[in-house]
C-alpha cells in the first residue's frame, strides 16, 4: 500500500501506547493503513469526510480496533505536520 499523504511528526498517547502493548500489536501496521487510506473501522460519511480531506487539506482520522477490543485512533493533521494515536476517550 503505497502512502496517499505524509504522517509528519508521529506522536501516541500514554494511554493508547499502553493498550498496543496489552494487545500485544505496534503501531506500524495501523500507521501504514491510515496513511495509504485505508480509514479502518469509520461509517460511509466519514470515509467520504476524509476523501475530501485529502483532496482539500483537512485533518485525516482513521479507527481502528485491537486484538483485545480496544479501539484507536489516528488523526493527521490538516497540514500533515504530525499524526497522533490516541484513545477515542482522549481526544
Amino acid at each position: 500500500m503505497l502512502p496517499k499523504f505524509p504522517l509528519g511528526r508521529i506522536v501516541a498517547t500514554p494511554g493508547a501506547l499502553t493498550a498496543l502493548a496489552e494487545a500485544e500489536e505496534t503501531p506500524d501496521s495501523f500507521l501504514r493503513r491510515h496513511a495509504a487510506g485505508d480509514w479502518g473501522n469509520l461509517d460511509d460519511e466519514d470515509r467520504n469526510e476524509n476523501e475530501r480531506s485529502l483532496s482539500e487539506g483537512f485533518r485525516l482520522l482513521s479507527a481502528y480496533t485491537l486484538r483485545s477490543g480496544v479501539r484507536i485512533w489516528i488523526i493527521t493533521e490538516a497540514d500533515r505536520s504530525s499524526t497522533c494515536i490516541l484513545l477515542p476517550e482522549e481526544y
